[in-house]
């Protein structure tokens, strides 16, 4: 009892509850939380709003019911989607209010995930998704980058990508580089977005009359049968073809261009069915390469046309998959439409995939090797000083050690992976280092001077400090010019040293001191 008045134990059981409540570990895991909502889907309509970045995983709303059937998992929530018909009426019951959704797709818009087991995010390597290095191809301002990360942001929420995380990074040349990583993403899907760059054009002839973007752009119907979706499939000699089309509207500017570039246009009569067209059509053209001609009606030479229906083809072995490519492609092409182009063109550096199965088994693994590499530190440290009053105090700190990383990882929102795992181990690696110096010069005996207690822990935390700033060095070039996992991995380590040379290792030289006193 005497020991738990000591300051510096006093420190490391406040930071350890003040750890436990930013972690907040969940034992009632029943029940589904929203994790995302996608732009301009159904829920959003709906008035379902996006979890903030500041609200915790743990105070996500939550799905208690739909249609009134009560809800314990995603099995049970899929299920009675499914079970609901199209253009039905689905009800929600959450924990902050009802929603009444129309079903216009087997998916509303919802990114749902099982509830929370704490407030420690898992990244990319531990849950599974897609990781992108990205490089402009030419040198570009800081200003210019945040707002391509701006831009890229918003093409991926419109498109319904959810748990994007898109940051900035450099090398150590100076190159300008954009890192994007997106949970649950596929690799194509990924590269389709934003390995290009997006740029829409409409053009009669020669002339561009409209862009992709909100200059031109007012309005693009997405989510709603009625506007947009597919129109025609039919079979081909290579498999199915399928036709999808969806409505938007322009601005008065582009209307009025389309009026200006049409009016001189000829009228000319299709012979086949007798309907008459202008002489030029309507080409779409997205990075340059044509995706649809459409014919225009000679009622509309020299009109101020605000509404076109913008159309495309879906293709596929099998009428399914054809739907499928048609509904993928129209998504594309709405999503550009809606946010523009990039401002400038891209390369990709590296593009890896980590599947959910394997981000699972890594978290596994790493849990299993982290314990049996401490348990293995402490039986070593008992084999050396032959003393239990050693070995588990230097147990506990570490393992202390490592619950206020994951305290500091919680409250400063940053998701774990495989780099920050290897930071935590590189910290308390280092910590075991530190804790041995202290172990030896507190209980080192036969010296030729008698130094007192506070003399031999100066002396230990001098090797500690230098230690430490050695560490620091070499750390914070990898954090302010690492490229991914080396950030990562600076970060962790950096924030893991710091927090075992001012709580964890003067708690454990307190411990030991007053353990090897009685």
């Amino acid at each position: 009892m005497k020991l738990l008045k000591k300051p510096r134990i006093i420190v490391l059981i406040f930071f350890l509850l003040a750890t436990l409540i930013a972690i907040n570990p969940q034992f009632d895991t029943e029940g589904v939380v929203i994790k995302s909502v996608h732009e301009n889907s159904e829920a959003d309509l709906a008035g379902i709003n996006n979890p903030s970045k500041d609200i915790a995983p743990t105070n996500y709303e939550k799905i208690e019911r739909v249609n009134g059937e009560k809800i314990t998992n995603l099995q049970e929530y899929s299920q009675l989607l499914q079970e609901t018909p199209l253009n039905e009426q689905v009800r929600l019951d959450t924990t902050l209010s009802t929603y009444t959704i129309i079903k216009n797709s087997d998916d509303l818009g919802l990114s749902i995930q099982n509830i929370p087991q704490s407030n420690i995010r898992l990244g990319l390597d531990l849950q599974g998704g897609t990781r992108v290095l990205l490089k402009p191809t030419e040198q570009i301002t800081e200003e210019q980058r945040d707002n391509l990360i701006e831009v890229m942001k918003a093409r991926l929420n419109t498109y319904g990508l959810s748990d994007i995380e898109i940051r900035s990074s450099d090398d150590l040349s100076g190159n300008k580089y954009v890192l994007v990583e997106i949970a649950g993403a596929t690799q194509q899907e990924v590269s389709d977005l934003i390995a290009s760059q997006g740029k829409f054009e409409a053009r009669i002839g020669n002339n561009t009359v409209f862009e992709g973007g909100e200059k031109d752009i007012t309005f693009v119907c997405k989510n709603d049968g009625t506007c947009a979706g597919i129109r025609d499939c039919v079979p081909t000699s290579d498999g199915y073809y399928c036709k999808f089309e969806f409505q938007i509207r322009l601005s008065n500017d582009a209307a009025q261009t389309h009026a200006d570039i049409t009016e001189n246009l000829e009228i000319i009569t299709d012979p086949t069915n007798g309907q008459q067209y202008l002489s030029e059509k309507l080409d779409f053209y997205l990075d340059d390469t044509q995706v649809d001609s459409l014919n225009i009606g000679a009622d509309l030479r020299g009109s101020l046309a605000t509404s076109i229906v913008i159309s495309g083809p879906g293709i596929g072995l099998t009428q399914e998959e054809a739907v499928q490519d048609a509904l993928s492609q129209m998504n594309k092409l709405q999503t550009v439409l809606l946010t523009g182009s990039f401002p400038f063109e891209l390369e990709v550096e590296k593009i890896d995939t980590i599947s959910p199965a394997l981000g699972s088994a890594f978290i596994q693994n790493a849990i299993f090797a982290g314990l049996f590499a401490i348990l293995a530190v402490a039986v070593i440290i008992f084999v050396r000083y032959r003393k239990l009053k050693i070995a588990i105090p230097l147990l506990i700190t570490s393992i202390s050690e490592i619950i206020l990383i994951l305290g500091f990882a919680a409250v400063a929102k940053y998701n774990l992976d495989l780099a920050a795992i290897a930071g935590i181990i590189a910290a308390v690696g280092t910590g075991v280092d530190h804790q041995i110096i202290i172990i030896d010069e507190i209980i080192a005996k036969g010296s030729e001077f008698t130094y007192s207690w506070k003399q031999k822990l100066k002396r230990a935390f001098s090797i500690i400090m230098a230690a430490y700033l050695t560490t620091l060095a070499a750390m914070f070039p990898l954090f302010s010019a690492g490229a991914g996992l080396l950030r990562g991995f600076a970060l962790v380590t950096i924030v893991g040293v710091s927090i075992g040379v001012f709580i964890t290792r003067p708690a454990f030289a307190t411990i030991i001191e007053s353990l090897t006193q009685e």
